[in-house]
């Protein structure tokens, strides 16, 4: 899969999905529009594969096998198998799976040349209700504030499903305490209505709606 940055409408999309609370797959038809997979907890099961007849069919990709691979919800957890379906091989971060994988919110899923992102967010229903206001504009942060985030999102760059810039790598760029630039993270979550998510959710949910949002472009990472 080549590298491709999400545009603002997919990343609107994508919170859209984890708004709706549910786990769902994010992938790109090679160079082609984003799909999402909601992954509905009353099916179980979906398959993966070349042959259009699967649930996630990836008819593009001649190095993924007609049956490639499966996944399952089991005891609340989706897990991801080959079992010896593929010829090419599964991986979920770019290690090669042997049996049953438990997947886990942001692990990547590899078949053939395909990524595939798994998403569990948290359901939103305990969500405090925000205090309606305009929107954020470049104007409402302090200039520190937007170098942290631009600075957060950086591994964006050249990959859609990369992972948020770590407290220390923002810190050694923008040289500053990693205390501080846990202050200013506080402080963005709390902008955006996220700081109740998980802390890995709330990171990657700060740099979608940073970019969607027009505070932060592709262009300056």
């Amino acid at each position: 899969m080549s590298a491709h940055a999400a545009s603002p409408a997919e990343l609107r999309d994508r919170i859209e999905a984890e708004r709706r609370g549910q786990p769902f797959l994010v992938l790109r038809e090679d160079d082609g529009p984003q799909r999402i997979v909601d992954l509905d907890p009353a099916v179980g099961r979906f398959s993966i594969g070349r042959a259009p007849q699967n649930a996630v069919d990836l008819q593009w990709d001649t190095e993924v096998s007609r049956l490639h691979a499966e996944l399952e919800q089991i005891g609340g957890e989706w897990t991801v198998s080959d079992d010896g379906l593929s010829r090419n091989g599964t991986f979920v971060n770019s290690v090669r799976i042997s049996g049953r994988h438990r997947l886990r919110d942001g692990d990547v899923v590899r078949v053939g040349r395909t990524q595939i992102a798994f998403k569990a967010p948290v359901t939103e229903d305990s969500r405090p209700t925000q205090v309606a206001g305009r929107r954020l504009t470049l104007t409402d942060l302090p200039p520190l504030q937007r170098k942290v985030l631009v600075a957060l999102a950086r591994p964006y760059k050249h990959d859609e499903f990369a992972v948020p810039a770590t407290n220390q790598e923002i810190a050694d760029e923008l040289h500053l305490s990693v205390d501080a630039v846990k202050s200013h993270l506080r402080t963005l979550f709390g902008h955006f209505g996220i700081e109740h998510l998980p802390q890995n959710q709330k990171r990657s949910r700060l740099v979608a709606e940073a970019l969607q949002a027009g505070l932060v472009s592709v262009r300056e990472l």
